[in-house]
């Protein structure tokens, strides 16, 4: 398993600024910031999220790729934030979704985590959702099979384990498999250390995040912040475990997404959640 950070911990600095509950920086990050930023903290991994990839040209790809191989870096590409596939509703995503595979492939990315929706898209209705998300899924998976990527779907507020592990079933593709977010279903109220043992026998690619209760309604967001890790309601050394025992060897990627007041700023949270990641790997 290798010690990664995803891209999303900068969002504020990539223009992605949580009303009313995060302040914009006032300074603006790139790609080959964000790069530097990770070598400097000696991870052997990034995790990129596509809506940060202004310019798409073959020559800036070139340069990227370029910069990523320079820092010894090993890439999970990321699309679909904040809606992907819009839970079965978007079916023209799919068209943006295979473009990005592409980009995966060119960047030499072997596993792309793909969101089949947000908290915003899920339906009412299961049967209507996993209806309308199955035949996008299976289109994904042969379009990136065909060409050496192996989607990791993620748990993005948007589904419960037992949902995401019908949809494996039903799309049967070893090129779609799980991005593990460790925190997001608590978000859903369902036990996180359970779904964290269901989705990591078919994890591809993880979020490792930690988060706690704050303030307000628990069916809001602003309610459970991204803390340091080691500092919240997830168990992390347990996670490894049992990442481990299934034989995981992926990246690890650290991810912050609204960060508690109290645990900025940002470099530092991550500073943070990096040594106590280092360190729950030193002791499995």
């Amino acid at each position: 398993m290798k010690v990664a950070i995803d891209s999303y911990c900068y969002h504020r600095f990539f223009g992605e600024v949580y009303p009313d509950l995060e302040t914009d920086p006032g300074v603006r990050m790139n790609l080959a910031d964000f790069i530097q930023r990770a070598q400097n903290h000696e991870v052997q991994g990034v995790s990129i999220e596509s809506f940060m990839l202004t310019d798409a040209s073959p020559r800036a790809l070139a340069s990227l790729g370029q910069q990523l191989r320079h820092a010894g870096q090993e890439l999970v590409w990321a699309w679909g934030h904040p809606h992907g596939l819009g839970s079965g509703s978007r079916p023209e995503a799919l068209a943006d979704l295979k473009a990005h595979v592409d980009i995966a492939r060119t960047l030499g990315a072997r596993v792309m985590r793909i969101c089949a929706g947000g908290r915003r898209t899920r339906p009412a209705s299961w049967a209507e959702h996993k209806a309308g998300l199955i035949p996008l899924l299976e289109a994904a998976a042969d379009y990136a099979g065909a060409r050496g990527v192996t989607l990791a779907m993620e748990n993005h507020v948007d589904l419960h384990a037992p949902e995401i592990l019908e949809l494996l079933a039903a799309v049967a593709n070893p090129a779609l498999g799980v991005c593990l977010d460790t925190a997001n279903n608590l978000r859903l109220f369902d036990d996180p250390q359970r779904v964290i043992e269901q989705l990591a026998p078919h994890a591809k690619a993880t979020h490792l995040k930690d988060i706690c209760a704050w303030r307000g309604s628990p069916r809001e967001f602003g309610f459970w912040p991204s803390v340091p890790l080691g500092q919240g309601l997830i168990d992390i050394p347990r996670t490894l475990a049992v990442l481990r025992d299934h034989g995981f060897d992926g990246l690890l990627a650290l991810e912050l997404d609204f960060l508690h007041p109290d645990h900025g700023p940002e470099e530092a949270a991550i500073t943070r959640s990096l040594a106590y990641l280092r360190e729950a790997l030193a002791g499995l």
